[in-house]
């Protein structure tokens, strides 16, 4: 993938949202080549700016807190990976994040957990969606996007993007497309590699 950054003085920002014990291969992908190959700049945010250690171990520091983000202008997108906390905190500061993010129109993409997040906060009820499982969306007591719900790796509506827990590559090459990282053709063979591998078995 060719990828050729471009000559922005001032990149807009994508930014990767952590919690604790967040999954970093979800968004691995993507944000690799957003930061390397790309007009644009990836940055973290949290509730806070403490280090948020991933799965993996991956201890990343946090360049913005919620509470003090205010460049909205210069967001292209959220990028919010999964982890193991979504499902046991609230995280009320995340939810008032995202509601002004879909106010502002800016695309927020949710992978694994944090579908079930967007899910239990309503986010997703008037939107097509996917996530793990329908059954774990319906286990949240306020959810009603059931009639939404679509089996699917990667579901984009309404500048929600979610994904399941298997879908790294699909979800990195939606996130390509809406930001238009680089040209079809491009995207569309790093698809390719990424999902099938650069060397097919005869």
């Amino acid at each position: 993938m060719s990828l050729g950054g471009g000559t922005n003085i001032i990149k807009k920002e994508v930014l990767i949202l952590l919690t604790h014990q967040w999954c970093d291969w979800e968004g691995s992908y993507a944000i690799a080549v957003i930061n390397s190959f790309s007009d644009y700049t990836v940055k973290t945010i949290a509730i806070d700016n403490l280090p948020k250690t991933s799965m993996g171990g991956i201890r990343a520091s946090v360049d913005y807190t919620i509470e003090d983000y205010h460049s909205y202008d210069n967001l292209a997108m959220v990028i919010m990976p999964g982890g193991l906390s979504w499902e046991e905190n609230d995280y009320i500061e995340i939810k008032e994040f995202v509601k002004q993010l879909i106010d502002r129109n800016i695309p927020v993409a949710a992978i694994c957990g944090a579908t079930y997040f967007l899910c239990k906060h309503g986010f997703l009820d008037h939107v097509k969606h996917t996530g793990d499982s329908l059954e774990y969306f319906k286990s949240a007591k306020n959810y009603k996007g059931e009639d939404l719900y679509i089996p699917a790796q990667v579901v984009a509506d309404g500048g929600i993007m979610t994904a399941n827990e298997t879908a790294a590559v699909e979800f990195a090459y939606e996130i390509f497309k809406i930001l238009k990282v680089d040209s079809d053709e491009e995207m569309s063979q790093w698809y390719e590699n990424f999902k099938n591998g650069a060397v097919r078995q005869i």
